[in-house]
């Protein structure tokens, strides 16, 4: 990933000697937890030291003037890349500025398949399939969070897992388990920090699934209702909201779907993967949420990193 993007000089906390420094040290584990993701080791070399690194360093600062853990909010629509870009931060702030960090996914909060068999059921068949607010264990979340956040020194929490292939949450002795105490936790997720939208905005369907299989509404005034509910207490506990914004949604889509491509290659599996059709079908049940973030969250946001259509840093707003 390159960039044409740097940080602003109004927020920087670096000088240029410390920023190379700073690089020197973090460039190798990057590129190594770069490719434990599956992505080219020199995808975010070329914004390394203008973009991650002040990011960082900035992220740091506001640690150091909290009494406890902070909590970075990481969103951004499918294929974004903000699983990886959590990942960079985490070893940035971990190996390059000494803070105990972890990372905390939303999609370990999973509800347990027969928790989402019994929603389905009982409020819509949607709610099925994993992935729109409705579908976490947002209690579970929201104790994680506390708990990570004020954990004393030497005491040990558990934070959930989710296993994909199984479409079920994993059982508690496959859990992570951190020690304390931590001074970041980056919870990232697509719609992490997303707001309801009004009933009015709700009224009109937005795409065939919402068409044809959500004709009354009912699907996404549900879902809405999580977010201006549970979801609201969850997010709250976010100190720094950072959001990737990509140009347009048919790119996230496109950069979805060679994520499958990648994967399927990778795991010839079918059941691990799904076909450019089954990905097209798929995002929309994320789309409505998707383009109401990309409207409302430059507002809202303390970080916006904005990417052009080759999926490069070209932009980057701070709050």
């Amino acid at each position: 990933m390159s960039t044409s993007a740097h940080w602003p000089a109004a927020h920087a906390v670096l000088a240029s000697d410390a920023a190379r420094e700073l690089a020197a040290r973090v460039r190798e584990p990057v590129r190594a937890s770069l490719v434990a993701d599956d992505t080219p080791a020199h995808a975010y070399d070329a914004a390394l030291l203008p973009l991650l690194l002040p990011c960082a360093a900035w992220l740091a600062r506001r640690r150091s003037l909290a009494r406890t853990a902070l909590v970075v909010g990481l969103s951004g629509a499918q294929g974004t890349g903000k699983t990886t870009l959590a990942e960079v931060l985490r070893v940035i702030l971990a190996d390059g500025l000494g803070l105990r960090t972890l990372v905390l996914s939303l999609d370990d909060l999973y509800l347990t398949r027969a928790e989402r068999e019994q929603l389905a059921a009982n409020v819509h068949p949607l709610l099925r399939t994993r992935g729109v607010p409705g579908t976490h264990a947002v209690a579970l979340g929201t104790r994680s969070l506390a708990q990570l956040r004020d954990l004393p020194l030497g005491a040990r929490v558990r934070v959930p897992r989710f296993d994909k292939a199984d479409d079920d949450r994993a059982p508690e002795t496959r859990w992570r388990e951190y020690e304390g105490p931590i001074d970041c936790v980056i919870f990232e997720g697509w719609c992490v920090g997303a707001r309801a939208q009004t009933q009015a905005e709700l009224a009109a369907p937005i795409n065939a699934l919402e068409r044809e299989r959500d004709a009354d509404g009912r699907f996404r005034r549900y879902v809405n209702a999580q977010l201006a509910g549970a979801y609201r207490t969850l997010f709250d506990a976010i100190d720094v909201q950072a959001f990737i914004a990509a140009p347009d949604l048919a790119s996230s889509l496109a950069w979805r779907t060679e994520q499958e491509q990648k994967l399927r290659a990778a795991h010839p599996n079918p059941r691990r993967s799904m076909s450019a059709g089954e990905v097209a079908e798929f995002v929309q049940f994320y789309e409505r949420i998707s383009r109401s973030m990309l409207l409302d969250m430059p507002a809202h946001a303390d970080v916006v990193l904005g990417l052009d259509r080759a999926h490069a840093f070209d932009s980057v707003q701070v709050r």
